[in-house]
């Protein structure tokens, strides 16, 4: 899943293991977030929002995650 997590935390002047000791998880899974290998829970999610000042819909790319999704399943 597509997120902004990367460009927040670069914006924040914050390293990938500062978001993570704010957020209770570990460097790795910060890494990997950005790297769109994983996809953060509602919690993570909302933990990391309230970090940098903005909505989980926004940090999440709700809406470009879902119409990428939509197009997936349009042909079915």
């Amino acid at each position: 899943m597509k997120t902004r997590v990367k460009e927040l935390r670069i914006a924040a002047k914050m390293t990938q293991q500062q978001l993570a000791d704010l957020v209770h998880v570990s460097a790795r899974t910060i890494i990997s977030i950005e790297k769109e290998q994983y996809s953060p829970s509602l919690m993570l999610a909302y933990r990391m929002a309230q970090v940098f000042g903005v909505t989980v819909e926004d940090l999440c790319c709700l809406k470009e995650n879902k119409a990428l999704e939509d197009k997936q399943y349009e042909g079915l």
